[in-house]
């Protein structure tokens, strides 16, 4: 058939579901086959005995869903009597969703752009899910990353780090001013200072002598220290001053006549258990303002006189 303008469009639906039940005088409800429109009471057609059925809850019947939640159930207000015959004819025109199954869309279905932040759930993305090396600096806003996001240690033992050439309002290179706090004695080569036998550890504080270290005027017996140098006032009566008893290679002890009574009042040397000179004897200093130094060699030799 010709028709003036644009043809109507063919619409094909299946068939109307029909179902029958007999009464016996006590059931009210009747669960349909198939599940009737949702909120579809007029949709269907009740009968009892040949005569339509008015739906409403004040009328004959209600439809609602049965035990599973389906809309199949038609409830009568009052129990047709034993023996009716009882059919409704369904549409069939069931409403619903539909939803797609477990991993049935894939990127190709959904439009470039179309997901948008809103529609991220927050925490969804993970790690896992982003491949290495596809986020770069032009894709993070400034100041979004905070250190709450940052791993406590990196590993970069395989990649290369380039400092900046300059940094604005610092010059070139790296300064101390861009090194925050102070390089721990723990990643040093070396944890401490010797000067002339003497070591003591970075960080630390005390007195390194790089020279004699000279001891105010004696006047009595004392044991000398090795590193030190001594004035030695034999003015009212000679005195021993007794070596380091554990020297060690290098070990220097100095001594100077004051006051220039040595030969009048000696000066004894006290080897404590070491040679000087090779001999195991003390050693007697009596020449008016001698002054001398003895170094420690070894257990055979002990203390030599530096000077001769």
């Amino acid at each position: 058939m010709a028709y003036i303008g644009k043809s109507p469009t063919d619409t094909f639906r299946g068939l109307a579901y029909y179902d029958s039940f007999t009464g016996d005088g006590s059931t009210t409800t009747f669960d349909l086959t198939v599940e009737a429109p949702n909120g579809g009471t007029n949709d269907i057609q009740v009968f009892v005995n040949n005569v339509r059925q008015e739906p409403g809850a004040s009328k004959s019947y209600t439809l609602g869903a049965d035990g599973s939640g389906n809309i199949k159930r038609i409830t009568f207000n009052a129990a047709p009597e034993a023996s009716s015959t009882i059919y409704v004819i369904n549409p069939g025109r069931e409403t619903a969703l539909i939803q797609p199954s477990a991993n049935s869309i894939t990127a190709s279905m959904i439009q470039s752009d179309a997901v948008t932040t809103a529609k991220i759930e927050d925490g969804a993305i993970t790690a896992a899910k982003i491949a290495d090396g596809t986020i770069v600096a032009a894709e993070i806003a400034d100041g979004e990353i905070t250190g709450a996001k940052i791993n406590t240690t990196f590993d970069i033992s395989a990649k290369t780090v380039t400092l900046p050439a300059s940094v604005s309002g610092l010059g070139t290179g790296i300064t101390n001013d861009q090194l925050a706090g102070s390089i721990a004695n723990a990643k040093l080569a070396n944890s401490a200072i010797t000067i002339n036998g003497t070591s003591i550890s970075l960080g630390a504080s005390g007195d390194i002598s790089a020279g004699t270290a000279w001891q105010a005027v004696k006047t009595s017996g004392f044991t000398a220290v090795a590193g030190e140098g001594y004035f030695c006032d034999t003015s009212s009566a000679a005195f021993t001053a007794t070596l380091p008893a554990s020297p060690t290679l290098g070990d220097e002890v100095s001594f100077i006549d004051y006051a220039g009574t040595f030969d009048t009042n000696n000066l004894t040397v006290g080897r404590n258990s070491n040679p000087i000179q090779g001999s195991a004897s003390d050693l007697t200093v009596s020449t008016e303002r001698s002054a001398f130094t003895l170094v420690y060699v070894d257990g055979t030799q002990g203390w030599l006189l530096k000077d001769n």
